[in-house]
Formats: C-alpha cells, structure tokens, sequence
C-alpha cells in the first residue's frame, strides 16, 4: 500500500487525534452540558436529570437509524412531513422532501423529517378549520420539543400552511415555508376546468338542471387531473402568496405548479437557505423577522391577488401569536389597506384564469413589481435581506400583455376593495365579503326580506323546497354555523340558490351567515359575522323571517331593520330558552365536552379574532 509522504503525511497525522477528540466531547464529564442551551443533538435535551447522560442516550438511538458522528455534528434541519393518504393535495411530498434533503446536505446540515398532523377540506369532519388550531399545537410542539435548529414546514392544503406559521410563530425557531403547488387545469369538452371554483359553478349547473348526471360524472374526473392544491386563487394559493409576501418563501414558491421541475428546485433552494439562516441567529426568527411592516404586505398582497375570505381569519390568527404584533392589526386594518389596492390578478374566482397562467405570467416577481408603491420594501425576508432587495436582484422575463393574467397598476381588473369588512348592528364585531367576486353587482347595495335557515341541516332539508317563499330579492340567511355553533365555521357559508330560482337563471342572490366559504367560492356573500349566531348576545341569532337586510358595501353596512329594543327583547327571550333546565343549546353544553371537542368549544374566539384558542395568543396570561 502506498504511504503519505511530506505535507500530506503531516495532515493525516493531525486530523485523526482531533476528530477523535470531537468525536469523544460528548462525554467528556469536565465540559458541563447546559440542557437549555446547545445546537443540533445539544438542543433540547429530555429530562433525565443528567445532561451527559441525556445526550448520550440520545446519539446512541439516533445511530439506530445509521448516523455517524460526521452526521450528527451538522447543523440540523427539521423538515415536517405532512403526507397523509387522505390528503391529494400533498401527494408530491415525497418528492419534495427528496428536493429538501439535497439542498440542505449541499449547504453542510443534516435533514431529519417528522410527522405532523395533515389536513384536508374534502376529509376532515365538520371542517378542517376545526382541527386547524390541534394542528397548529402539533407544529408548535414538535418544533419545541425536537433538537432541531432551523425548521422546514411543508404544507399546502387550505388549513395547513396557516396551521403551520401559527405554531412556527409561537415556537419562534427559524422557519421556511414550502408548499406542495397547485394543481394542472384539467379539460372538458374542449374547455380548461379546475378545482374547486368548476366545481361549484358545474355543480350549481347541474342542481339547476342545465347539465345531466352523465356529465357531472364526466367532470368529476376532470376537475382534479394531478396532484396539489386548487388551481385557482383560493385558500392554498392565497396563503401560498402570503407567505412570499411575508418573506418566508421564494417568490417563485407561491406559484409553481406540483407537478413540475421548478417546484423541486424552490424545495432545494429551501433546503439550503433552512441551513443559512441559522447563521443569523435571533435576527431571521420568526418573531423578529417579521414586523408589521410584513403583515401589511401580505394585506396587500391578498386585496391585489382577489385571495380568499378564509386568509382574513387565518391572518388574523397568526397575527394574535405574535407578541409584538398582537393587537396592533384589526379587521378594519384590510379594509384601510383595501381601499387604495386594486385587483391586478386575473384569477377564478374574481376573475378567469387558473394558478399556471399566473405563473406563466412571472407570478409573484411581477405581482410586487407592479405594487411596490405600496409595499413596505424594508421588511427582512427568511434570507436576510429586504423585499425590496430581493425584488431587485430577481430576473424576470416580460410576457406580453395580451398573454398576461397580471393587469397593469393603473388598468386593474376591479378598482380596490376587493375585500370588504362591513359592520352594523347584524355585525358589530364585523363581517367580510369578496366583493370582487361579486356575480350580480347590484346587489352590493340591496336590501330585502329575509329567509332564516337555523342550521346546515335545516338548510339541506328546506332549501330545494317548492314551496319555500323565497324571491330574488330575499336575502337568504344561515345561522349556527360560526366557531361554536357548528365547530369550525364549515364552508357553508356558500348558501346554494334555491333550486327553483336557479332553474329560473338566478346566480346571485345576498347571502349572509357566521360561517365560511371556500376561497374557490363565488359569489355576493357576508360571511363571518361576529359575534356567531350562537352566541346569546348576537344579532344574527334572533333575525326572523320577513325581516329586512340591508347591504350597502359603499357605506362597509350590514343592518337588520329593526329597532334596538326590539333586537334587546328578542335577545332576552333567548338567554330565557338557552339558561332553560335541559337546553341543549352549544353554548351551554360546551362546558360539559369532552375531549378535544369540549376544549375547542370552550375555547375557541370569534372569527374577527381568528377563531383561535384564546390560550395561544400571544396576549393571553390566564383567567385572573
């Protein structure tokens, strides 16, 4: 064998004995162990009352699975694994995380997956919205809990990624988001289909009678053709927009289909920035990095982009987790930012286009460009530098106009407001429409009779009723589906048009509930309304029917007109039915839940708050 001569001799003879010693300096007694202190397998060591023996044990498990010491003394990037074979949306993480773990072993870590809870709209009972606080405890603790030193969270589907940034907040260890993509268009006779917005206009099409049952069949094979989230501007693309407008992603991320090679490569780049923001120690956490400043971009972003109702509630949320941040931004905060941002995106279901022909058309790099007057360019991303210096330094190819689904500053698709939050006395604690997806409007100022549905059930049982007494002017209202009164606030709040208006060609009537809809929805809908029909001292709990609504989104009103003493009368009636022996009434019986149904009945807030629990925000400190 040949042996090392000169200069290379020298080396090896010193490199064996200090690799050794790294090697051993783990159990050196004399050197303390600080248990709440430490980097990669250091950090966050299990009681046992021995630090040294704590660690020990812990490397000697880990190299289970393989490790070496070489291994194990790299920085450490957790990577949460939300696969589930009940979530379609995130079929691609297998792949992603192959991505992830190459771009982080290029940048000298290691990356060690774990499971969190998944979550999927069409898969979860009542609501995902319901579990999306469990998973934003499961995110926040698995990141505590875990010697990890920087955390990529990947997600995609509707509750996931806001879960995700809830609990990565909270933790307040580095983290980067990376999303799953969404989905390709699919084809029906000759036309570009996709979910979920085709969803729900073929659907009401077929309840209506204008299309059979063989085609509805055939569409259902089309709507969904690959794997990833919505294809058009709902819940997932919204956030996935958020999160580059915060700063904690790519901008290349928030658009890229599932599907395609570009979406590896952000999970690459991901995997490798997971690595370099650990060199900036506390600055790029995630309750440093981002300020207001952040959030009002990503309110920007979201009236621009024409997002989903639900990231009002999902921003909300995440804004109350963050201690410096907490109470500073109110839902008239969107309605403010609203006011001076137009619309520029031309996406379903505000507009007609699908996420692949926003990505095509430079997605988010030409989105900001075309609003950086009114964006905060100071605010730091997850790389360390500034929006502003990150939009500078990205290369972007013009597309020509006509080719484009981005419209210029000054030719926007809808003037501003896209969203709005109304108040009155039907919602003093406010309310939000989408007025951009608005499909008749002259009914963002009507006013007319109402209809009173008391609950999902009653909805489903009454609403194709011949006989029901319904115009085109009612306004048709849906109680009991808030927070509490049917827990999550489910995406009823897309109430269907009676089927013998729609049979008539009715596709729009005001529509007004405490509940949800889904971002792909469309339509000239109050949702949200707070404080919840459930609650003893709403209004919306005491509307009846023949009542008069009025909606003016000039005037931000949603008003029931009636006077005050008879809304107090009807309010003291029902405390008087409610505190009855044998009530099963929700707000009654939440206290006597069990399980995680009993601690999200008694202790998730109002949707203007963010439906979260009041003991994960950033302000709680406990009953007194």
């Amino acid at each position: 064998m040949p042996t090392n001569t000169g200069d290379d001799a020298g080396t090896a003879a010193t490199a064996k004995p200090e690799a050794e010693a790294e090697r051993l300096r783990d159990y050196n007694l004399s050197q303390p162990i600080d248990p709440t202190q430490g980097e990669g397998m250091r950090r966050g060591l299990t009681s046992y009352g021995d630090a040294h023996f704590s660690l020990f044990l812990r490397k000697a498990f880990i190299k289970g699975l393989g490790y070496t010491d070489d291994s194990l003394s790299r920085p450490i990037i957790g990577v949460a694994d939300t696969r589930s074979g009940f979530n379609p949306c995130h079929a691609n993480i297998p792949q992603l995380l192959e991505a992830v773990r190459r771009g982080v072993q290029l940048a000298g870590g290691l990356a060690v997956e774990f499971p969190t809870i998944s979550l999927h709209e069409s898969f979860a009972a009542p609501t995902s919205m319901f579990l999306r606080n469990l998973m934003s405890v499961d995110t926040e603790e698995m990141i505590g809990a875990q010697p990890v030193d920087a955390v990529v969270l990947v997600g995609g589907c509707d509750k996931t990624t806001p879960a995700q940034l809830m609990g990565g907040i909270s933790a307040n260890k580095p983290i980067l988001h990376l999303v799953t993509g969404p989905m390709l268009p699919g084809s029906h006779r000759g036309v570009r289909i996709g979910a979920c917005t085709d969803c729900r206009n073929n659907w009401a099409n077929y309840r209506a009678g204008v299309i059979d049952i063989e085609e509805i069949a055939a569409l259902n094979e089309e709507l969904v053709p690959s794997a990833g989230t919505c294809g058009v501007m709902g819940t997932a693309s919204t956030m996935a927009c958020i999160l580059v407008a915060l700063g904690l992603m790519p901008f290349k991320g928030a658009t890229a289909p599932a599907v395609s090679s570009a979406r590896l490569r952000i999970a690459e780049e991901t995997g490798a920035n997971a690595v370099k923001i650990i060199a900036a120690g506390n600055k790029l956490k995630p309750q440093s990095l981002l300020t207001r400043e952040s959030f009002l971009n990503a309110i920007t972003v979201l009236q621009a982009i024409g997002g989903s109702t639900n990231a009002v509630v999902h921003l909300m949320a995440i804004i109350n987790r963050h201690p410096r941040i907490a109470g500073t931004i109110t839902l008239d905060t969107f309605d403010e930012v609203g006011r001076r941002t137009p619309l520029l995106v031309d996406l379903k279901p505000s507009g007609s286009n699908y996420m692949t022909d926003f990505h095509a058309s430079g997605g988010m790099t030409a989105l900001l460009r075309e609003l950086r007057l009114l964006l905060h360019l100071e605010a730091l991303t997850v790389t360390g530098k500034t929006l502003g210096q990150e939009l500078d330094a990205e290369r972007l190819i013009p597309v020509p106009r006509e080719l484009s689904c981005i419209q210029p500053f000054n030719s926007p698709l809808y003037p501003a407001s896209s969203l709005i939050v109304l108040r009155g006395n039907l919602a003093p604690g406010g309310a939000v429409m989408k007025a951009s997806a608005s499909k008749d409007r002259r009914l963002l100022k009507h006013s007319g009779p109402v209809v009173v549905f008391t609950s999902s059930a009653d909805l489903a049982a009454r609403i194709d009723d011949e006989n029901l007494d319904v115009t085109p002017d009612s306004v048709l209202v849906l109680q009991n589906i808030g927070p509490v009164g049917n827990p999550g606030m489910p995406e009823a709040g897309l109430i269907p048009i009676p089927r013998k208006l729609a049979a008539r060609g009715v596709t729009d009537m005001l529509r007004v509930s405490d509940g949800r809809m889904s971002g792909t929805a469309g339509g000239t809908i109050a949702l949200h309304v707070s404080p919840e029909a459930a609650d003893p001292e709403s209004v919306l709990g005491v509307v009846r029917d023949g009542d008069a609504i009025t909606c003016d989104i000039e005037q931000r009103l949603l008003k029931i007109e009636i006077s005050d003493e008879e809304i107090q009368r009807r309010r003291e009636i029902r405390r008087t039915e409610i505190g009855k022996e044998g009530s099963e009434h929700p707000w009654k019986e939440r206290e006597k839940m069990r399980g995680y149904r009993g601690l999200y009945m008694r202790s998730v807030n109002q949707a203007d708050q963010g439906a979260d629990f009041d003991f994960l925000q950033a302000q709680y400190r406990g009953s007194s």
